[in-house]
């Protein structure tokens, strides 16, 4: 007899067929038990009738506790009352591991009580559905880039450096020298795209702040390109393909998921239409002014409510160009005709996501970026390699960061970040 999984029923209509599975919930009514169904495939229905299998597989069908584990036994039926569209007609039930008082009922549940219960948490059908859309948008970046000749390079996450500024980083010890959990790969990346022209970088990075909004990770994903040749207008083309792709892939490949999140998917075709609004920082900061945000001047960095305004103003993803010099990081290229800000854009998602792709183009003059990392007082020995990339065949070249669970969060749409992040790492409980 063959083991299919749940996903796979459509092609199996008619046939018996065993399925490994979990019981998610169940109900009876009189001589008919419903069995809630999940494989990590997908959910369905299993219908154990009493008349059809006899007291015995009856009765283990009522007896079974939330969780438990059984193999089944059944034919494949088509369903048309539900969404997923097909059930199987229980003829057997095997139980594999037994489940007892499982914490989390159907019924409502707080945010830290399923926090601290995540790795339970991660079964329901509602986390269920935020990893299906958090796997589609990792298979579709890396189509996306693939097929744009990327070359995919993996930076190390211990490092000697700081990209991002040294206020944030975790430090460790490395054989009697310091080293730092990584930021950002992009420094590494500049190298790359010397050697290979286009690279992007997909792993975990850290940040050690301690955070209690909803819209932060200490440890997170994060998807960094890196273009040689490229000028940052050039890199807003890709930036905003990208996130279109992104979110058509989703539409195209989740449609359960989407269901289960009850995400509105005229909202999410809204995103697929390019190209995107642009509104350079100094018109932000005005747009706000003349809205009544009286708490943001010049030469700030917008708050959660700014983006969120700004956003909204638009009701697509929106770019932020060119931010004030004293606010950004050393590596970003001044603009040629103001000393005050830099080439750089920032995308914010509409309905109160925020950020989610921070980029730039990269200064490529020796003695700026030597002048930079000496005012912000890094060890200019520890950038002797990215000072290198300086002085032998330096190429106009830019860059951006999408961090992923944000990303999730957004296209989801779901409320938390943290939602959209797989297991309680142990750095994200330190700092709930």
């Amino acid at each position: 007899m063959k083991q299919i999984q749940i996903i796979d029923a459509k092609h199996h209509v008619g046939e018996t067929v065993q399925i490994g599975a979990w019981i998610a919930n169940k109900r009876s009514s009189g001589k008919i038990a419903f069995l809630q169904l999940r494989d990590g495939t997908a959910y369905f229905q299993g219908i154990v009738v009493k008349n059809e299998v006899g007291e015995e597989i009856f009765q283990t069908a009522k007896n079974l506790h939330q969780e438990t584990a059984v193999l089944i036994t059944g034919e494949i039926r088509e369903d048309s009352r539900s969404k997923f569209g097909y059930e199987i007609g229980i003829e057997n039930i095997e139980v594999v591991g037994e489940s007892n008082e499982y914490p989390i009922t159907p019924k409502e549940h707080g945010t830290e009580f399923l926090m601290d219960h995540r790795h339970l948490w991660l079964r329901s059908s509602r986390q269920h559905a935020i990893m299906q859309i958090r796997n589609e948008i990792i298979r579709a970046t890396y189509q996306f880039f693939n097929e744009r000749h990327f070359v995919k390079i993996d930076p190390p996450i211990l490092t000697g450096s700081a990209p991002e500024g040294t206020t944030d980083l975790f430090e460790t010890d490395y054989f009697d020298q310091k080293a730092y959990l990584s930021q950002s790969g992009q420094l590494y990346l500049e190298a790359a795209a010397m050697a290979f022209g286009k690279v992007f970088s997909f792993g975990p990075t850290f940040r050690a702040e301690k955070s209690k909004t909803r819209r932060h990770l200490i440890e997170f994903w994060m998807m960094e390109p890196e273009m040689a040749f490229t000028t940052q207008e050039e890199s807003l083309v890709v930036q905003e393909e990208y996130v279109a792709f992104l979110v058509q892939s989703v539409l195209d490949n989740c449609d359960y998921a989407l269901d289960v999140l009850g995400r509105d998917r005229s909202v999410l075709e809204k995103y697929t239409k390019l190209p995107f609004p642009r509104i350079s920082y100094d018109d932000a900061v005005k747009l706000l002014n003349d809205n009544g945000f009286d708490d943001i001047t010049w030469g700030e960095d917008f708050g959660s409510p700014h983006e969120t305004f700004i956003a909204n103003s638009f009701d697509q993803p929106v770019f932020i160009l060119n931010y004030p010099k004293a606010i950004k990081p050393f590596y970003m290229k001044p603009h040629p005709t103001r000393e005050d800000v830099v080439i750089c854009a920032d995308m914010i998602a509409p309905e109160g996501y925020g950020e989610i792709i921070g980029g730039s183009e990269r200064a490529t003059d020796y003695e700026y970026v030597l002048e930079k990392i000496r005012e912000f007082g890094l060890d200019e020995k520890e950038y002797e390699w990215y000072l290198d990339l300086r002085k032998y065949g330096s190429v106009p070249h830019s860059g951006f960061g999408l961090g992923l669970e944000r990303a999730v969060t957004w296209i989801s749409g779901i409320e938390h970040v943290r939602e959209a992040s797989p297991f309680p790492r142990l750095l994200n409980r330190l700092y709930p």
